[in-house]
This record gives structure tokens, C-alpha cells and sequence, in this order.
């Protein structure tokens, strides 16, 4: 499917090249496929690219003395099979407790969403996620794929302190927080594995195009599953997609 793009100079050093304001695995695919081949043919420029769930920010390590001729040499980028992004992709399973300790926006969101709390749950941990991009903080992944019944505005005063391994749902898009921080959106669980690491290479193992699926545990197997992250004896392994 082709996309109409848009080129624009972002800052002195970078452009941004955008596509359709929209969710969509096909176009995230055709995103990784042009951020691949500006990685491959800028090689010797050592630019760095970006992308987001609809955008892709090329930063040069120079200043852009003539945006115009720069837009044109990226328009004119041409794909071949080589340059195709491998469309296998790894699936993480990932442990969450809904415990009403964590999931402390639980009773309230099923309230407003008029639906069990145990439907909540079954709902969250059936669907598979894609992770269109990693950003806002270190390691936390946006994910496409929240079924619309699951689908709730942020809160309009939000939480100032958000636990680390928080899982929560934001408008129609559910995510984990990686470390403590402030954020809107409604809690529903937690998980003991740790999303980014500043001390392990890499110190996030996820990439965009990866998929993703949760699974309920109990509260007791969160707290053993949490001390075998702590001592380093949980190693989070995801499974080659077809």
C-alpha cells in the first residue's frame, strides 16, 4: 500500500518524515522499512533514525545547509528485497498480577466501563499487542491492539506517582511503566520484569514490530517472580513468530 508523505526540516540537524496519523500494522511495517534503508544508505553519514507509531525523525551529524536537495535525496530512496525489514517477529509473554493491591484503578475503571473486573482482566490478557514504538520513557512500549470495549480517555487529574511495572490503559492503547513516574492512566496491574536496564546491553530487548501478550499470575507468584528478577534469576525469553 503506498502512503503519502510528508517531509519537513524538524530543527537545523533533522527531518521529519511523517505518514498517516493512524495505528496500523501494515504501515508501521512500510516505517521500519524506510527507517532501514536510510540507515543503509546513510551509512557513511552515521545518521540516526527514529521512528514513532506515524513518523520518523532522520538527525544528521552535520548542520542541513539545503533542506530541499535533502528531502529529494530521501523521496528518492528506493526499496529492494534486501532492504526489507524481516517481517518475523519476536512475541513476548509477559506475567501480570491484577491483584487489587496493583491494579489499583481496577474497580473504578470497570465501574466506568460497566464490565466485571474479571471481564477486564480476560480481555487484557487475550489480546496480542504490537509494539509500534519506544519512547516517553526509557522502555516504555506503546502497544497497538487494545480491543475497543477496553477503551478509556486518561484519567483528568493524573497519579503522581506511578509504580514501576505499572500496567495500565490510556484512550485505546495499554502500556507498562517502565520506573516510578507520574502519568494518566488507569492502572490495572503490575508486573515483576524489569522493561530497561541502563547496566545490560541491550537495556531494553524490545524492538517495534515485536508483539506482545499478557498473562494473569497471583499475587503470590508476582512476589516470587519479583525476587527472582531482583537476584537475577528471571530471564524474560520471547518466542519467532511465523
Amino acid at each position: 500500500m503506498e502512503y503519502e508523505l510528508k517531509f519537513s526540516r524538524y530543527n537545523e540537524y533533522s527531518i521529519l518524515i511523517e505518514w498517516p496519523a493512524i495505528m496500523d500494522e501494515n504501515m508501521l511495517k512500510d516505517i521500519l522499512n524506510f527507517k532501514n534503508i536510510i540507515e543503509k544508505k546513510y551509512i557513511k553519514q552515521k545518521v540516526e533514525v527514529i521512528n514513532a507509531f506515524n513518523s520518523i525523525l532522520v538527525i544528521y551529524n552535520y548542520t542541513i545547509d539545503n533542506i530541499n536537495d535533502e528531502i529529494f535525496r530521501l523521496k528518492a530512496l528506493k526499496f529492494t528485497e534486501d532492504d526489507l525489514v524481516d517481517s518475523k517477529s519476536k512475541l513476548w509473554k509477559i506475567p501480570v498480577c491484577y491483584d487489587d493491591e496493583f491494579g489499583i484503578d481496577l474497580n473504578e475503571f470497570s465501574k466506568q466501563k460497566q464490565i466485571s473486573k474479571t471481564e477486564v482482566i480476560e480481555l487484557h490478557s487475550s489480546a496480542i499487542y504490537t509494539i509500534f514504538f519506544i519512547g516517553f520513557l526509557p522502555g516504555f512500549l506503546y502497544l497497538g491492539g487494545l480491543g475497543k470495549k477496553l477503551h478509556l480517555d486518561r484519567k483528568s487529574t493524573p497519579n503522581l506517582n506511578i509504580k514501576k511495572g505499572a500496567v495500565g490503559i490510556g484512550g485505546n492503547q495499554t502500556g507498562i511503566y517502565p520506573q516510578n513516574s507520574p502519568g494518566g492512566w488507569h492502572i490495572i496491574g503490575k508486573t515483576p520484569v524489569d522493561f530497561f536496564n541502563a547496566k545490560s546491553s541491550p537495556p531494553c530487548v524490545f524492538n517495534a514490530g515485536d508483539q506482545l501478550k499478557f498473562y494473569p499470575i497471583s499475587k503470590s507468584e508476582f512476589l516470587d517472580l519479583e525476587q527472582d528478577v531482583k537476584h537475577g534469576c528471571f530471564q524474560l525469553k520471547p518466542l519467532q513468530n511465523a
